[in-house]
Protein backbone atom coordinates (compact mmCIF):
# COMPACT_ATOMS: atom_id res chain seq x y z
CA UNK A 1 0.00 0.00 0.00
CA UNK A 2 1.50 3.96 -1.23
CA UNK A 3 1.56 6.30 1.81
CA UNK A 4 0.07 8.78 0.72
CA UNK A 5 -0.44 12.73 1.97
CA UNK A 6 -3.03 14.91 1.58
CA UNK A 7 -1.93 18.36 3.32
CA UNK A 8 -1.77 20.84 0.80
CA UNK A 9 1.93 21.39 -0.47
CA UNK A 10 2.77 17.41 0.52
CA UNK A 11 3.66 14.94 -1.91
CA UNK A 12 1.16 12.07 -2.71
CA UNK A 13 2.50 8.78 -3.48
CA UNK A 14 5.59 11.14 -3.10
CA UNK A 15 5.13 12.65 -6.75
CA UNK A 16 2.55 14.72 -6.99
CA UNK A 17 2.71 17.81 -4.83
CA UNK A 18 -0.77 19.23 -3.91
CA UNK A 19 -1.26 22.95 -4.32
CA UNK A 20 -4.83 23.96 -3.97
CA UNK A 21 -8.08 22.54 -2.97
CA UNK A 22 -10.39 23.48 -5.64
CA UNK A 23 -13.52 20.54 -4.67
CA UNK A 24 -15.24 19.38 -1.91
CA UNK A 25 -18.08 17.24 -2.06
CA UNK A 26 -19.06 14.69 0.36
CA UNK A 27 -16.53 11.97 0.33
CA UNK A 28 -14.52 13.48 -2.18
CA UNK A 29 -11.89 16.57 -2.46
CA UNK A 30 -10.29 17.79 -5.17
CA UNK A 31 -6.70 19.59 -5.68
CA UNK A 32 -4.35 21.79 -8.54
CA UNK A 33 -1.33 19.60 -8.07
CA UNK A 34 2.20 19.36 -9.75
CA UNK A 35 3.77 16.25 -10.59
CA UNK A 36 7.11 16.48 -9.86
CA UNK A 37 8.81 13.95 -11.99
CA UNK A 38 7.46 15.46 -15.23
CA UNK A 39 7.06 19.13 -13.98
CA UNK A 40 3.53 19.51 -15.44
CA UNK A 41 -0.04 20.36 -13.68
CA UNK A 42 -2.25 18.04 -12.71
CA UNK A 43 -5.78 17.39 -11.18
CA UNK A 44 -5.90 15.15 -8.27
CA UNK A 45 -9.08 13.68 -6.96
CA UNK A 46 -9.45 12.05 -3.77
CA UNK A 47 -12.51 9.67 -3.71
CA UNK A 48 -14.41 7.50 -0.95
CA UNK A 49 -14.33 3.79 -2.00
CA UNK A 50 -17.83 2.07 -0.85
CA UNK A 51 -17.41 -0.59 1.42
CA UNK A 52 -18.65 -3.68 -0.80
CA UNK A 53 -15.84 -2.25 -3.20
CA UNK A 54 -13.45 -2.32 -1.29
CA UNK A 55 -12.88 -5.89 -1.66
CA UNK A 56 -12.08 -5.45 -5.38
CA UNK A 57 -8.41 -5.70 -6.16
CA UNK A 58 -6.74 -2.46 -6.55
CA UNK A 59 -5.07 -3.81 -9.83
CA UNK A 60 -8.54 -4.08 -11.02
CA UNK A 61 -9.98 -0.99 -9.93
CA UNK A 62 -7.25 1.07 -11.05
CA UNK A 63 -7.09 -0.66 -14.94
CA UNK A 64 -10.82 0.23 -15.24
CA UNK A 65 -10.69 3.69 -14.27
CA UNK A 66 -7.47 4.06 -16.86
CA UNK A 67 -9.20 2.49 -19.36
CA UNK A 68 -12.56 3.96 -19.66
CA UNK A 69 -10.79 7.19 -19.98
CA UNK A 70 -8.69 6.08 -22.46
CA UNK A 71 -11.85 4.74 -24.52
CA UNK A 72 -13.86 7.84 -24.07
CA UNK A 73 -10.59 10.05 -24.61
CA UNK A 74 -10.72 8.55 -28.43
CA UNK A 75 -14.03 9.39 -28.98
CA UNK A 76 -14.61 12.69 -27.22
CA UNK A 77 -11.05 14.30 -27.35
CA UNK A 78 -10.64 16.86 -25.15
CA UNK A 79 -13.67 16.31 -23.14
CA UNK A 80 -12.86 13.37 -20.93
CA UNK A 81 -9.95 13.80 -18.44
CA UNK A 82 -7.24 11.99 -19.07
CA UNK A 83 -6.22 9.72 -16.70
CA UNK A 84 -2.37 9.57 -15.76
CA UNK A 85 -1.93 7.51 -12.48
CA UNK A 86 -4.29 5.84 -9.75
CA UNK A 87 -3.80 5.67 -6.22
CA UNK A 88 -4.73 3.53 -4.03
CA UNK A 89 -5.35 4.36 -0.18
CA UNK A 90 -7.14 2.35 2.16
CA UNK A 91 -11.17 3.50 1.96
CA UNK A 92 -10.37 6.25 -0.74
CA UNK A 93 -9.02 6.19 -4.08
CA UNK A 94 -6.57 8.92 -5.85
CA UNK A 95 -7.41 9.88 -9.55
CA UNK A 96 -4.62 12.06 -11.15
CA UNK A 97 -5.74 13.67 -14.29
CA UNK A 98 -4.04 16.24 -17.00
CA UNK A 99 -4.95 19.17 -15.89
CA UNK A 100 -8.01 20.17 -17.19
CA UNK A 101 -8.12 24.30 -18.93
CA UNK A 102 -11.15 25.03 -17.85
CA UNK A 103 -12.54 25.87 -13.69
CA UNK A 104 -14.50 23.01 -12.09
CA UNK A 105 -18.18 23.46 -12.30
CA UNK A 106 -18.54 23.92 -8.73
CA UNK A 107 -16.44 27.27 -8.95
CA UNK A 108 -18.95 28.64 -11.27
CA UNK A 109 -21.84 27.15 -8.89
CA UNK A 110 -20.30 28.68 -5.53
CA UNK A 111 -21.19 32.62 -7.66
CA UNK A 112 -24.81 31.68 -7.52
CA UNK A 113 -27.09 30.81 -10.70
CA UNK A 114 -26.55 30.12 -14.15
CA UNK A 115 -28.74 31.64 -16.60
CA UNK A 116 -31.04 28.97 -18.33
CA UNK A 117 -29.43 29.13 -21.73
CA UNK A 118 -25.37 28.92 -20.32
CA UNK A 119 -27.14 25.94 -18.26
CA UNK A 120 -28.30 24.33 -21.53
CA UNK A 121 -24.96 25.17 -22.94
CA UNK A 122 -23.00 22.89 -20.08
CA UNK A 123 -25.43 20.34 -19.92
CA UNK A 124 -25.25 19.38 -23.91
CA UNK A 125 -21.36 19.46 -23.48
CA UNK A 126 -22.31 16.90 -20.41
CA UNK A 127 -24.52 15.00 -22.70
CA UNK A 128 -22.06 14.42 -25.26
CA UNK A 129 -19.24 12.49 -23.06
CA UNK A 130 -22.46 10.75 -21.50
CA UNK A 131 -23.52 9.28 -25.04
CA UNK A 132 -20.43 8.29 -25.82
CA UNK A 133 -19.86 6.19 -22.84
CA UNK A 134 -23.36 4.84 -23.21
CA UNK A 135 -22.81 3.99 -26.39
CA UNK A 136 -19.80 1.97 -25.66
CA UNK A 137 -21.56 0.15 -22.58
CA UNK A 138 -19.88 2.18 -19.80
CA UNK A 139 -21.64 4.17 -17.43
CA UNK A 140 -20.25 7.34 -15.01
CA UNK A 141 -22.05 6.02 -11.82
CA UNK A 142 -20.36 9.09 -9.97
CA UNK A 143 -21.30 12.10 -12.05
CA UNK A 144 -21.80 15.45 -9.98
CA UNK A 145 -20.48 19.25 -10.29
CA UNK A 146 -17.28 17.95 -8.89
CA UNK A 147 -16.30 15.68 -11.60
CA UNK A 148 -17.21 18.54 -14.54
CA UNK A 149 -14.82 21.58 -16.05
CA UNK A 150 -15.91 24.19 -17.85
CA UNK A 151 -13.84 25.92 -20.38
CA UNK A 152 -14.27 29.53 -21.34
CA UNK A 153 -16.71 29.17 -24.26
CA UNK A 154 -18.40 26.40 -22.61
CA UNK A 155 -17.21 23.52 -23.81
CA UNK A 156 -16.94 20.87 -20.65
CA UNK A 157 -14.34 18.40 -19.42
CA UNK A 158 -15.64 15.63 -17.71
CA UNK A 159 -13.45 13.01 -14.93
CA UNK A 160 -14.56 10.50 -12.88
CA UNK A 161 -14.95 7.40 -15.12
CA UNK A 162 -14.64 4.04 -14.11
CA UNK A 163 -14.68 4.80 -10.45
CA UNK A 164 -18.06 4.00 -9.46
CA UNK A 165 -18.10 0.36 -12.08
CA UNK A 166 -21.32 -1.71 -12.36
CA UNK A 167 -21.04 -1.67 -8.03
CA UNK A 168 -24.77 -2.17 -6.70
CA UNK A 169 -23.68 -0.21 -3.65
CA UNK A 170 -25.15 3.22 -2.75
CA UNK A 171 -22.92 6.76 -3.76
CA UNK A 172 -20.98 7.60 -0.97
CA UNK A 173 -19.85 10.88 -2.85
CA UNK A 174 -21.82 13.62 -3.52
CA UNK A 175 -25.35 11.98 -2.52
CA UNK A 176 -27.29 14.92 -3.60
CA UNK A 177 -26.51 13.62 -7.14
CA UNK A 178 -26.96 9.88 -6.87
CA UNK A 179 -30.22 8.59 -8.32
CA UNK A 180 -33.04 6.99 -6.62
CA UNK A 181 -31.83 3.29 -7.82
CA UNK A 182 -28.10 3.90 -6.55
CA UNK A 183 -29.46 5.18 -3.06
CA UNK A 184 -31.33 1.94 -2.31
CA UNK A 185 -27.91 -0.14 -3.33
CA UNK A 186 -29.40 -1.36 -6.63
CA UNK A 187 -26.95 -0.60 -8.83
CA UNK A 188 -26.01 1.90 -11.40
CA UNK A 189 -26.80 2.31 -15.19
CA UNK A 190 -27.25 5.11 -18.08
CA UNK A 191 -30.64 6.04 -15.95
CA UNK A 192 -28.75 7.10 -13.33
CA UNK A 193 -26.38 9.56 -15.53
CA UNK A 194 -29.47 11.08 -16.79
CA UNK A 195 -31.07 11.67 -13.21
CA UNK A 196 -27.37 13.26 -12.16
CA UNK A 197 -27.26 15.58 -15.37
CA UNK A 198 -30.61 16.34 -14.17
CA UNK A 199 -30.01 17.29 -11.04
CA UNK A 200 -27.00 19.77 -12.13
CA UNK A 201 -29.07 21.38 -14.54
CA UNK A 202 -31.33 21.86 -11.03
CA UNK A 203 -28.17 23.19 -9.24
CA UNK A 204 -27.01 25.23 -12.24
CA UNK A 205 -30.18 27.49 -12.49
CA UNK A 206 -31.78 26.87 -8.71
CA UNK A 207 -28.28 27.45 -7.11
CA UNK A 208 -28.79 24.55 -5.11
CA UNK A 209 -29.06 20.99 -5.96
CA UNK A 210 -32.66 19.52 -6.39
CA UNK A 211 -31.89 16.93 -2.72
CA UNK A 212 -29.58 19.07 -0.30
CA UNK A 213 -27.13 17.29 1.82
CA UNK A 214 -28.73 16.25 4.96
CA UNK A 215 -25.23 16.16 7.17
CA UNK A 216 -25.15 12.32 7.16
CA UNK A 217 -24.69 10.01 4.19
CA UNK A 218 -27.13 7.60 5.01
CA UNK A 219 -29.70 10.83 5.82
CA UNK A 220 -28.72 11.76 2.36
CA UNK A 221 -29.58 9.06 0.37
CA UNK A 222 -32.99 8.20 1.95
CA UNK A 223 -34.20 11.85 1.17
CA UNK A 224 -33.01 11.23 -2.10
CA UNK A 225 -34.93 7.82 -2.43
CA UNK A 226 -38.11 9.31 -0.51
CA UNK A 227 -38.67 12.95 -0.64
CA UNK A 228 -40.34 15.22 -3.49
CA UNK A 229 -38.27 17.26 -5.50
CA UNK A 230 -39.59 20.99 -5.57
CA UNK A 231 -40.31 22.02 -8.97
CA UNK A 232 -37.60 24.48 -10.67
CA UNK A 233 -38.08 28.08 -10.12
CA UNK A 234 -35.63 29.42 -11.97
CA UNK A 235 -35.31 27.03 -14.98
CA UNK A 236 -37.64 28.75 -17.60
CA UNK A 237 -37.40 26.66 -20.96
CA UNK A 238 -35.43 24.41 -19.00
CA UNK A 239 -37.89 22.59 -16.71
CA UNK A 240 -39.82 20.19 -18.58
CA UNK A 241 -36.12 18.97 -19.39
CA UNK A 242 -35.02 19.06 -15.54
CA UNK A 243 -38.27 17.44 -14.73
CA UNK A 244 -38.23 15.05 -17.07
CA UNK A 245 -34.70 13.71 -16.10
CA UNK A 246 -35.49 13.62 -12.57
CA UNK A 247 -38.11 11.22 -12.72
CA UNK A 248 -38.05 8.48 -10.16
CA UNK A 249 -39.56 5.92 -12.27
CA UNK A 250 -36.80 4.56 -14.67
CA UNK A 251 -38.92 3.81 -17.17
CA UNK A 252 -40.20 7.48 -17.29
CA UNK A 253 -37.06 9.19 -17.29
CA UNK A 254 -36.62 10.95 -20.04
CA UNK A 255 -34.19 9.19 -22.82
CA UNK A 256 -30.77 11.14 -24.49
CA UNK A 257 -31.95 12.03 -27.82
CA UNK A 258 -35.20 13.86 -26.48
CA UNK A 259 -32.91 15.95 -24.08
CA UNK A 260 -30.65 16.67 -27.05
CA UNK A 261 -33.48 18.02 -29.31
CA UNK A 262 -34.78 19.88 -26.14
CA UNK A 263 -30.71 21.55 -25.27
CA UNK A 264 -30.03 22.33 -28.67
CA UNK A 265 -33.45 24.17 -29.41
CA UNK A 266 -33.24 25.89 -26.48
CA UNK A 267 -29.39 27.18 -27.57
CA UNK A 268 -31.04 27.68 -30.82
CA UNK A 269 -33.38 30.37 -29.69
CA UNK A 270 -31.65 31.63 -27.12
CA UNK A 271 -34.59 31.70 -24.80
CA UNK A 272 -32.12 33.98 -22.12
CA UNK A 273 -33.61 36.88 -24.33
CA UNK A 274 -37.38 35.81 -23.75
CA UNK A 275 -38.86 38.72 -22.03
CA UNK A 276 -40.66 36.73 -19.44
CA UNK A 277 -38.66 35.07 -16.97
CA UNK A 278 -41.07 34.59 -13.86
CA UNK A 279 -41.47 31.20 -12.82
CA UNK A 280 -44.27 29.22 -14.16
CA UNK A 281 -46.42 26.28 -12.84
CA UNK A 282 -45.62 23.06 -14.60
CA UNK A 283 -47.78 19.35 -14.90
CA UNK A 284 -46.89 16.63 -16.33
CA UNK A 285 -49.25 13.72 -16.42
CA UNK A 286 -46.87 11.20 -18.39
CA UNK A 287 -49.50 8.83 -18.48
CA UNK A 288 -52.35 10.63 -20.53
CA UNK A 289 -49.28 11.94 -22.64
CA UNK A 290 -48.14 8.64 -23.21
CA UNK A 291 -51.18 7.20 -24.29
CA UNK A 292 -51.95 10.39 -26.61
CA UNK A 293 -48.59 9.57 -28.35
CA UNK A 294 -48.71 6.26 -28.86
CA UNK A 295 -52.21 6.93 -30.84
CA UNK A 296 -50.56 9.35 -32.98
CA UNK A 297 -47.77 7.15 -33.99
CA UNK A 298 -50.38 4.28 -34.36
CA UNK A 299 -48.77 1.54 -36.23
CA UNK A 300 -45.11 1.29 -34.75
CA UNK A 301 -43.71 -0.47 -32.39
CA UNK A 302 -43.08 2.05 -29.78
CA UNK A 303 -40.95 1.22 -26.85
CA UNK A 304 -41.48 3.57 -23.00
CA UNK A 305 -38.74 5.78 -23.28
CA UNK A 306 -39.96 6.71 -26.93
CA UNK A 307 -43.40 7.44 -25.75
CA UNK A 308 -41.40 9.23 -22.40
CA UNK A 309 -39.58 11.25 -25.18
CA UNK A 310 -43.02 12.15 -26.60
CA UNK A 311 -43.57 13.21 -23.01
CA UNK A 312 -41.38 15.70 -22.82
CA UNK A 313 -41.57 17.05 -26.38
CA UNK A 314 -45.22 18.05 -25.23
CA UNK A 315 -44.22 19.13 -22.06
CA UNK A 316 -41.32 22.05 -23.49
CA UNK A 317 -43.84 22.87 -25.85
CA UNK A 318 -46.53 23.24 -22.71
CA UNK A 319 -44.26 25.38 -20.71
CA UNK A 320 -43.60 27.40 -23.50
CA UNK A 321 -47.28 28.19 -24.08
CA UNK A 322 -47.49 28.39 -20.35
CA UNK A 323 -44.84 31.28 -20.56
CA UNK A 324 -46.29 33.07 -23.19
CA UNK A 325 -50.13 33.24 -22.30
CA UNK A 326 -49.94 31.93 -19.02
CA UNK A 327 -51.44 28.23 -19.82
CA UNK A 328 -51.10 25.53 -17.83
CA UNK A 329 -50.27 22.55 -19.98
CA UNK A 330 -53.21 19.41 -20.25
CA UNK A 331 -50.85 16.88 -21.84
CA UNK A 332 -52.52 16.97 -24.82
CA UNK A 333 -50.03 17.04 -28.14
CA UNK A 334 -52.75 18.31 -30.08
CA UNK A 335 -53.32 21.90 -28.70
CA UNK A 336 -50.28 22.17 -26.15
CA UNK A 337 -51.61 25.40 -24.13
CA UNK A 338 -53.44 28.60 -24.85
CA UNK A 339 -51.17 30.69 -26.69
CA UNK A 340 -51.83 34.60 -26.45
CA UNK A 341 -51.79 36.19 -29.70
CA UNK A 342 -53.61 38.77 -32.00
CA UNK A 343 -57.10 38.44 -34.17
CA UNK A 344 -59.20 35.18 -33.95
CA UNK A 345 -59.90 33.29 -36.72
CA UNK A 346 -60.84 33.62 -39.87
CA UNK A 347 -61.66 31.44 -42.88
CA UNK A 348 -59.14 29.71 -44.99
CA UNK A 349 -58.27 29.91 -48.75
CA UNK A 350 -56.89 26.76 -50.27
CA UNK A 351 -52.92 27.16 -50.50
CA UNK A 352 -50.17 25.24 -52.00
CA UNK A 353 -48.85 24.02 -48.30
CA UNK A 354 -53.27 23.56 -47.84
CA UNK A 355 -52.94 25.98 -44.97
CA UNK A 356 -55.35 28.51 -45.00
CA UNK A 357 -54.05 32.87 -45.16
CA UNK A 358 -56.37 34.15 -43.22
CA UNK A 359 -57.32 37.81 -42.79
CA UNK A 360 -57.25 39.30 -39.30
CA UNK A 361 -60.81 38.65 -37.36
CA UNK A 362 -61.93 42.28 -36.11
CA UNK A 363 -62.20 41.30 -31.82
CA UNK A 364 -65.89 41.61 -30.24
CA UNK A 365 -65.49 44.30 -27.91
CA UNK A 366 -68.96 44.31 -27.25
CA UNK A 367 -69.98 43.74 -23.49
CA UNK A 368 -71.84 40.57 -22.72
CA UNK A 369 -75.51 40.82 -24.04
CA UNK A 370 -77.77 41.69 -21.30
CA UNK A 371 -80.40 38.32 -20.12
CA UNK A 372 -82.83 40.39 -20.70
CA UNK A 373 -82.11 41.71 -23.82
CA UNK A 374 -83.82 40.07 -27.03
CA UNK A 375 -81.16 40.03 -29.23
CA UNK A 376 -78.37 38.92 -26.44
CA UNK A 377 -80.73 36.01 -26.12
CA UNK A 378 -80.73 35.16 -29.91
CA UNK A 379 -77.09 35.32 -30.30
CA UNK A 380 -76.60 32.93 -27.51
CA UNK A 381 -79.59 30.54 -28.19
CA UNK A 382 -77.82 26.99 -27.82
CA UNK A 383 -75.44 28.17 -24.88
CA UNK A 384 -75.75 28.19 -21.38
CA UNK A 385 -74.58 30.50 -18.81
CA UNK A 386 -71.95 28.31 -16.70
CA UNK A 387 -70.36 30.66 -13.69
CA UNK A 388 -67.13 29.05 -12.40
CA UNK A 389 -66.11 28.98 -9.02
CA UNK A 390 -62.37 29.39 -9.41
CA UNK A 391 -63.57 33.22 -10.66
CA UNK A 392 -64.89 33.78 -14.49
CA UNK A 393 -68.12 32.63 -16.35
CA UNK A 394 -69.08 32.56 -19.86
CA UNK A 395 -71.48 31.20 -22.21
CA UNK A 396 -71.24 27.14 -23.40
CA UNK A 397 -72.56 25.22 -25.99
CA UNK A 398 -75.91 23.00 -24.34
CA UNK A 399 -74.49 19.89 -22.61
CA UNK A 400 -71.13 20.97 -22.02
CA UNK A 401 -69.37 20.97 -18.97
CA UNK A 402 -65.46 20.57 -17.54
CA UNK A 403 -63.85 17.76 -18.63
CA UNK A 404 -60.58 18.07 -16.98
CA UNK A 405 -59.19 20.85 -14.40
CA UNK A 406 -55.29 21.39 -13.12
CA UNK A 407 -54.73 23.64 -10.18
CA UNK A 408 -50.92 24.95 -9.23
CA UNK A 409 -50.10 26.56 -5.40
CA UNK A 410 -49.90 29.87 -6.49
CA UNK A 411 -53.85 30.01 -8.14
CA UNK A 412 -53.34 29.15 -11.23
CA UNK A 413 -55.73 26.98 -13.48
CA UNK A 414 -56.62 25.54 -16.33
CA UNK A 415 -60.04 24.12 -17.26
CA UNK A 416 -61.08 22.41 -20.12
CA UNK A 417 -64.82 21.51 -21.53
CA UNK A 418 -66.24 19.57 -23.98
CA UNK A 419 -68.94 16.86 -24.12
CA UNK A 420 -68.89 13.32 -25.10
CA UNK A 421 -69.25 12.87 -28.72
CA UNK A 422 -68.13 16.29 -29.59
CA UNK A 423 -64.75 16.50 -31.09
CA UNK A 424 -64.06 20.64 -29.61
CA UNK A 425 -62.74 21.68 -26.77
CA UNK A 426 -62.56 24.98 -24.98
CA UNK A 427 -59.45 25.50 -22.51
CA UNK A 428 -59.63 28.39 -20.12
CA UNK A 429 -56.52 29.08 -18.66
CA UNK A 430 -55.98 31.37 -15.57
CA UNK A 431 -52.40 32.47 -14.66
CA UNK A 432 -51.01 34.82 -11.86
CA UNK A 433 -47.12 35.00 -13.64
CA UNK A 434 -47.04 36.43 -16.85
CA UNK A 435 -44.86 38.75 -18.84
CA UNK A 436 -45.92 42.04 -19.88
CA UNK A 437 -45.45 41.13 -24.00
CA UNK A 438 -47.36 38.28 -25.11
CA UNK A 439 -46.57 38.26 -28.64
CA UNK A 440 -42.70 38.52 -28.09
CA UNK A 441 -42.72 35.79 -25.79
CA UNK A 442 -45.18 33.34 -27.67
CA UNK A 443 -42.80 33.95 -30.80
CA UNK A 444 -39.65 33.27 -29.49
CA UNK A 445 -41.01 30.04 -28.15
CA UNK A 446 -43.15 28.92 -30.75
CA UNK A 447 -40.17 26.68 -32.33
CA UNK A 448 -40.95 24.45 -29.29
CA UNK A 449 -44.64 24.13 -30.36
CA UNK A 450 -43.22 22.98 -33.90
CA UNK A 451 -41.34 20.54 -32.36
CA UNK A 452 -43.71 18.45 -30.54
CA UNK A 453 -46.94 18.83 -32.14
CA UNK A 454 -47.21 16.39 -34.98
CA UNK A 455 -48.01 18.03 -38.36
CA UNK A 456 -47.73 21.49 -36.64
CA UNK A 457 -47.86 24.69 -39.03
CA UNK A 458 -48.97 27.94 -37.87
CA UNK A 459 -51.67 30.04 -39.51
CA UNK A 460 -51.33 33.34 -40.04
CA UNK A 461 -49.17 35.54 -37.83
CA UNK A 462 -49.11 36.26 -34.28
CA UNK A 463 -50.77 39.40 -33.83
CA UNK A 464 -51.50 41.80 -31.00
CA UNK A 465 -55.31 41.82 -29.99
CA UNK A 466 -56.96 44.49 -27.84
CA UNK A 467 -59.54 42.53 -26.02
CA UNK A 468 -62.01 45.22 -24.05
CA UNK A 469 -58.89 46.93 -23.16
CA UNK A 470 -56.91 44.19 -21.82
CA UNK A 471 -53.31 43.82 -23.47
CA UNK A 472 -53.59 40.64 -25.23
CA UNK A 473 -52.57 38.47 -28.57
CA UNK A 474 -53.97 35.75 -30.96
CA UNK A 475 -52.66 32.78 -32.26
CA UNK A 476 -53.79 30.00 -34.26
CA UNK A 477 -52.02 27.03 -35.55
CA UNK A 478 -52.50 23.41 -37.26
CA UNK A 479 -51.77 19.82 -36.02
CA UNK A 480 -52.56 16.30 -35.59
CA UNK A 481 -54.07 13.94 -32.58
CA UNK A 482 -54.82 10.71 -33.44
CA UNK A 483 -54.72 10.94 -36.90
CA UNK A 484 -57.16 13.86 -37.21
CA UNK A 485 -56.59 17.08 -38.22
CA UNK A 486 -56.97 20.12 -35.89
CA UNK A 487 -57.12 23.42 -35.56
CA UNK A 488 -56.55 25.51 -32.43
CA UNK A 489 -57.45 29.76 -31.84
CA UNK A 490 -55.68 30.81 -28.68
CA UNK A 491 -56.25 34.19 -27.00
CA UNK A 492 -54.50 35.11 -24.12
CA UNK A 493 -54.73 38.61 -22.52
CA UNK A 494 -53.67 40.19 -19.27
CA UNK A 495 -55.94 41.92 -17.16
CA UNK A 496 -53.05 43.48 -14.50
CA UNK A 497 -50.65 42.46 -11.87
CA UNK A 498 -49.12 39.95 -13.87
CA UNK A 499 -52.18 37.66 -13.94
CA UNK A 500 -53.93 36.71 -17.33
CA UNK A 501 -56.70 34.55 -18.87
CA UNK A 502 -56.45 32.93 -22.04
CA UNK A 503 -58.90 30.57 -24.17
CA UNK A 504 -58.14 27.89 -27.10
CA UNK A 505 -60.71 26.81 -28.40
CA UNK A 506 -59.54 23.44 -30.71
CA UNK A 507 -61.42 21.85 -33.78
CA UNK A 508 -61.27 19.35 -36.65
CA UNK A 509 -59.20 21.23 -39.19
CA UNK A 510 -62.24 20.19 -42.02
CA UNK A 511 -65.26 21.52 -39.50
CA UNK A 512 -63.50 24.63 -38.78
CA UNK A 513 -65.45 27.03 -41.22
CA UNK A 514 -68.54 25.59 -40.12
CA UNK A 515 -71.38 28.18 -39.01
CA UNK A 516 -71.38 26.55 -36.03
CA UNK A 517 -67.58 25.82 -35.07
CA UNK A 518 -67.58 30.45 -36.07
CA UNK A 519 -70.61 31.03 -33.93
CA UNK A 520 -69.40 29.24 -30.95
CA UNK A 521 -65.98 30.65 -30.83
CA UNK A 522 -67.88 34.21 -31.02
CA UNK A 523 -70.20 33.73 -28.49
CA UNK A 524 -67.01 32.63 -26.09
CA UNK A 525 -65.24 35.33 -26.59
CA UNK A 526 -68.18 37.69 -26.69
CA UNK A 527 -69.42 36.22 -23.27
CA UNK A 528 -66.44 35.47 -21.29
CA UNK A 529 -66.16 37.67 -18.03
CA UNK A 530 -63.64 37.50 -15.08
CA UNK A 531 -65.90 37.67 -11.89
Amino acid sequence: MVNVQDSTGELVAGRYRLLEVVLQEEGRVGWHGQDVEFDRPVTLIRSRVPEQWREEAERHRAARILRESELLGLDCPGRVATVVDVIEEHEFVWTVTERSPGDPLTDLLGRGPVNCVRAARIGLGILDVLAAAHRKGLTHGDLSPGHVSVHERGAVTVSGFGLMGATGSPRVTAPSYAAPEQARGEGTGPAADLWALGAILYAMVEGRPPIQDRGRLDATLRAVDRLPIRAPLNAGPLGPVIQGLLRRDLGERVPEPVVREALTRILKEDFASARSTAPLPFFLDVGVIARRSARVWRGRSVSTPVLVGGALAVTVVCFAVLTAAGGLPDGETSASGAAPSPTAPGHPSPGSSGVATLPPRTPPASPTPSPSSTSGEKATAGFSLYRAPEGFSLRLPDGWKPLRTKNADDQSYRITFGASGDPRTLAVTYSTRLGTDPVAVWSELEPSLRSASAGYKRVGDIRAVDYRGYQGADMEWLSVSDGVRERTFGRGFLIGDNRGFSLRWTTPADDWNTSGNQRALDVFLTTFQAT
